[in-house]
């Protein structure tokens, strides 16, 4: 898991070949008024923006997930969003089979850590990184960038 601001993004384009592209989709996005979901490169970088009310951290550990084929690049734009986390390998609990249409493992574990994010900041979660999302009040903007592993 990375947690980091817009302005160092710059840093982690050699961590993934599509992030640089994917960072200046970001940069380039009207991301105040764009709404739903978009292919950004095929089926390789997709973007899918949410305007939501926050969930209680119970609600959002309910869906305590994580991907195999796609890295995560969640960008909050307004509001608080507080997110659980907890390593893959530490998770026991694996609520039913992993959904390979959706690319995603839900867990019955619980975050082993929560930190926030506000507007201009970003977590980027790998396959290892399971995460509990939206937890907050009031409303919350974000941007979710999936990359294809």
């Amino acid at each position: 898991m990375i947690v980091d601001t817009i302005a160092n993004a710059a840093k982690y384009f050699s961590v993934h070949p599509l992030f640089a592209k994917a960072f200046a989709y970001i940069s380039e996005a009207d991301l105040e008024n764009t709404e739903g979901r978009f292919e950004i490169d095929g089926s390789h970088l997709k973007a899918i923006y949410s305007n939501k009310t926050g969930m209680t951290a119970e609600q959002s550990a309910a869906k305590f997930e994580c991907h195999d084929k796609h890295i995560d690049i969640q960008l909050c734009i307004n509001g608080v969003e507080t997110i659980g986390w907890k390593p893959r390998e530490s998770c026991v609990s694996p609520k039913g089979d992993y959904n390979p249409e959706k690319d995603v493992q839900f867990y019955n574990d619980t975050p082993e850590m929560y930190f926030q994010l506000r507007g201009g900041q970003f977590a980027i979660f790998f396959p290892e990184d399971v995460h509990a999302p939206m937890i907050g009040e009031g409303e919350i903007r974000k941007l979710v960038i999936k990359v294809k592993i």
